[in-house]
């Protein structure tokens, strides 16, 4: 009998005893190996590309959730580029996004924060995708999920319960970069720890405080925080004078000190307002308290402040108006 030609076999039914003996049923054949059988007609070839299906198949898996992970994350990449940039318009839409906030936000600042959910999202994304494909390429290998599935719910369900405390962090952790209640860069008062944030991450927040020494504090455990470098910090001075001094004069002297600071060209771009004297704090017996307030750029309140008593008091002592100890 002459072999069937391409044309005739791609003209055979699925029933073709050829096709099945070669592929085996409908139900279980390859496309691979059936398109193979009908358009040469020889069995070795068919067995070949049967046998190349399931691998081909998996390679083809993995292609796929490769181009899903780089696709998502120029999708990522875009969107992060226009939080960086958009924050502002973002707040600002009618009816306003309440997650977003971006009072005094500087576009560095902005732009950190969104790099930093940039990293968040890419990484969720790329998780989902890879489970999926190695789902889908346990399933090709024959592997009944069913069972894996159920048992990893039962184990999920364990490890709810018993990683409470983790999920609270990754949750509390998510919320404290989608607010930007802090950053890399900050110094913050968490209770636990007071310091410099060095490192931030969905479940931990890595600080370092004035003597050097290293805090790692859990998300979950931070119930307040204090952050002392956004926007702006405020230098308050207390001057203490002798019970019998003239406020009046005092409050003068030390107006115009204040006033000298601002002018100094070293200490000028770190003062945003004009000085402020408050006038009598308080009243002791021997002293009267008068305040006197700099308004500055975060993390320089200090630096202001130091500056701004050693010239209060150089001022006080030039115009012979006692200074006592506060």
């Amino acid at each position: 009998m002459l072999p069937l030609g391409p044309a005739l076999v791609l003209a055979a039914g699925a029933n073709d005893p050829g096709l099945v003996e070669a592929c085996g049923p409908k139900a279980e054949r390859s496309w691979l190996c059936s398109t193979v059988y009908r358009i040469t007609g020889d069995e070795t070839a068919a067995d070949v590309a049967d046998a190349l299906a399931k691998p081909l198949r998996i390679v083809l898996i993995l292609v796929i959730a490769f181009l899903l992970v780089l696709l998502s994350r120029v999708i990522i990449n875009r969107f992060v580029r226009h939080l960086s940039g958009g924050v502002e318009r973002l707040a600002g839409m009618r009816g306003g996004v309440a997650i977003i906030d971006s009072t005094g936000m500087t576009p560095e600042r902005s732009a950190r924060r969104a790099n930093t959910i940039g990293a968040v999202l890419r990484s969720i994304a790329a998780l989902l995708i890879w489970s999926v494909a190695g789902l889908t390429i346990l399933e090709e290998l024959g592997v009944n999920l069913a069972p894996l599935l159920a048992g990893a719910g039962v184990v999920g369900l364990a490890l709810a319960f018993g990683a409470q405390s983790l999920i609270r962090d990754f949750m509390t952790g998510l919320f404290m970069l989608i607010e930007d209640q802090y950053g890399v860069g900050d110094v913050i008062d968490v209770g636990l720890a007071t310091g410099t944030v060095e490192a931030l991450s969905l479940r931990t927040t890595r600080l370092r405080d004035h003597e050097g020494v290293v805090w790692h504090v859990p998300n979950g455990e931070v119930h307040r925080v204090g952050n002392m470098s956004l926007q702006w910090a405020r230098a308050v001075v207390d001057v203490a004078i002798a019970y019998e001094s003239d406020v009046d004069e005092a409050s003068g002297v030390i107006e115009r000190a204040a006033d000298e600071l601002r002018r100094d060209d070293e200490y000028s771009h770190f003062i945003l307002d004009e000085p402020d004297v408050l006038g009598i704090e308080s009243l002791e017996p021997d002293r009267v308290i008068l305040r006197v307030v700099v308004r500055t750029l975060p993390q320089q309140h200090d630096r202001v402040a130091r500056e701004l008593r050693a010239r209060v008091k150089r001022a006080l002592d030039d115009a012979g108006i006692t200074v006592t100890s506060a």
